[in-house]
């Protein structure tokens, strides 16, 4: 069986949109558990304002491809929230599967 993927999302939020982003993210922590996210953890820059990280874990590359398509596209109806929130949209939510090296 193969080893759970760490995935990265990065993506800048609007400006003046920070306190209504940061109240959807109450709502979407949570919920990315019902997608197979385990270990949720956030992230806000600290030397680059409005960009934010979140890093997860995820079972298998298709957990993975499903995860991307809710995040980065509008059909989701918690998950599209995020589109006047981010700049240049949900499309602009950057997504990257990492799995972990060993060393020998």
């Amino acid at each position: 069986m193969s080893e759970k993927l760490q995935i990265f999302m990065e993506y800048k939020v609007k400006e003046d949109m920070v306190t209504e982003y940061e109240q959807v993210m109450k709502d979407i922590l949570p919920a990315l558990s019902e997608y197979g996210a385990e270990e949720v953890d956030w992230y806000e820059a600290a030397d680059q304002k409005h960009l934010y990280v979140e890093m997860f874990t995820l079972p298998t590359m298709s957990h993975y491809h499903a995860m991307k398509k809710r995040r980065c596209t509008n059909e989701h109806p918690l998950f599209s929230k995020l589109d006047s929130l981010v700049e240049g949209g949900v499309k602009k939510v950057h997504c990257w599967a990492f799995v972990q090296k060993k060393q020998d």
